[in-house]
């Protein structure tokens, strides 16, 4: 069979060609060709670009459609229109990169066309790289927490900001969660922007601490998690009208707060939001109307840093901060003693986890099926386990993602935890990275 001719767009006036427009890019539930994922976002064009126009991207790239494994590629590609912007920056660890803008709907295609399933826009724009206009709110919920909680944490994260002088403009994740964006003047540092997430995610907890959590780390986590590290420099997250790589094509929809209380995210999908943006147009489109200050989250950090909180635990490449507490988990924490920065002595020292890998494999359902292996074998073990005890993240490398699951042996009886093991499966692709590195610095 002869390789499919590509199908030309003009957009705009501008072509833009779609190779292997056939292509299944979903194929486990509903049946999407690349060019129906093409088509579904010039149909909501004018609302997807109100989150990522004038910003860089980074391309996420699904080359083998929504159930293959996907990259991050920061560079703009070598080959690209002439009319597709680019602007250069830096990152925490020295490096730069030349990432693509994308400005109209020609551009968003071309992005697609790479295999761009979810759009990933920072959130700064092209003429000031260094003052992000957006604050950004990510609610995660933990293994089995229910919808209608991540709803009510959305529903304080909303008063909060209303306190604080601010407007919040919720979405769903696509996934589980919720976001919630806010436009900022864009006047403040990275830094700034990240330390006022957290003051927001420690409010939020001690509002509704049955609810919420803070905290980095996932074993010391229950219910939603509000990340603050989100907003770290380098961080992006999806933006409204992405589609996620799910079974359903489920779309992360922008909603108002009125939507929220009785809104299902399973509703938002790429069969449902063309129908729904035609109907009401883009619920976020006058969010760059009224920029708000962060001062008021700041005086909430201030306070809490006189209060001896500090700063919260940063991700893992960057580099340490001025006063950051040990950057481990606190399962694989030495003693106190040991500790680089000691906490303020009226803090009690954190329990260690007693955590074992169970799974590590780029594809989600394989480690999830690994999971399911360790608990047939250990069945008197699974048995005790919590909700909340089965932890399963989403690792990231520099080009690589992949799913780890970890189990907490916290709620069973020492004499009966088993060992750790080698997990099944075991395919961490940094693994031949890391050793091919390791060679390279033998003397």
């Amino acid at each position: 069979m002869g390789k499919e001719e590509a199908e030309v767009l003009v957009i705009g006036g501008r072509e833009v060609r779609v190779s292997n427009p056939s292509k299944p890019y979903f194929s486990k539930g509903v049946q999407l060709s690349k060019l129906d994922v093409v088509r579904y976002y010039l149909s909501v064009a004018d609302g997807a670009l109100g989150g990522i126009r004038d910003r860089p991207v980074v391309l996420k790239r699904f080359v083998d459609g929504a159930h293959g494994e996907a990259f991050y590629q920061k560079r703009a590609p070598d080959k690209r229109p002439e009319w597709l912007r680019t602007v250069t920056l830096s990152f925490p660890s020295g490096r730069t990169a030349e990432e693509v803008v994308v400005d109209d709907a020609a551009g968003l295609a071309w992005i697609v066309n790479l295999g761009c399933i979810e759009l990933h826009p920072h959130p700064v724009r092209s003429t000031d790289l260094d003052h992000p206009d957006e604050l950004r709110v990510d609610l995660d919920p933990g293994p089995g927490v229910a919808w209608d909680d991540v709803r009510r944490v959305a529903l304080e994260v909303q008063a909060l900001l209303a306190e604080m002088g601010l407007v919040g403009w919720p979405k769903t994740s696509g996934s589980r969660g919720m976001h919630v964006n806010v436009r900022i003047e864009p006047r403040r540092t990275f830094a700034d922007v990240r330390r006022a997430a957290i003051a927001l995610s420690r409010e939020i907890e001690r509002r509704a601490p049955a609810l919420a959590t803070s905290k980095w780390w996932k074993e010391e986590r229950h219910g939603v998690f509000l990340d603050y590290n989100q907003n770290a420099k380098d961080r992006t997250t999806c933006s409204a009208y992405s589609i996620r790589p799910l079974p359903d094509a489920r779309v992360s929809a922008p909603l108002v707060w009125g939507d929220v209380p009785d809104c299902d995210a399973a509703d938002f999908t790429v069969l449902t939001m063309p129908a729904r943006f035609a109907a009401i147009g883009d619920p976020h489109a006058t969010m760059d109307d009224a920029p708000g200050s962060l001062d008021e989250l700041l005086e909430l950090a201030e306070r809490d840093d006189a209060a001896g909180l500090g700063d919260a635990p940063w991700p893992p490449h960057f580099r340490k901060a001025d006063g950051e507490a040990p950057r481990v988990a606190p399962s694989r924490a030495k003693g106190a003693g040991d500790a680089a920065v000691k906490p303020p002595a009226k803090k009690a020292p954190r329990a260690r986890m007693p955590l074992v890998v169970v799974a590590n494999s780029p594809d989600k359902e394989a480690a999830l099926a690994g999971l399911e292996r360790w608990k047939a074998k250990h069945p008197e073990v699974a048995s005790h386990l919590a909700v909340d005890d089965v932890l399963v993240d989403a690792m990231r490398g520099r080009s690589s993602t992949w799913t780890r699951v970890r189990v907490n042996l916290r709620h069973v009886p020492e004499e009966q935890r088993p060992p750790q093991e080698t997990p099944d499966p075991d395919d961490d692709p940094t693994r031949a990275w890391c050793a091919k590195k390791d060679g390279a610095e033998m003397p």
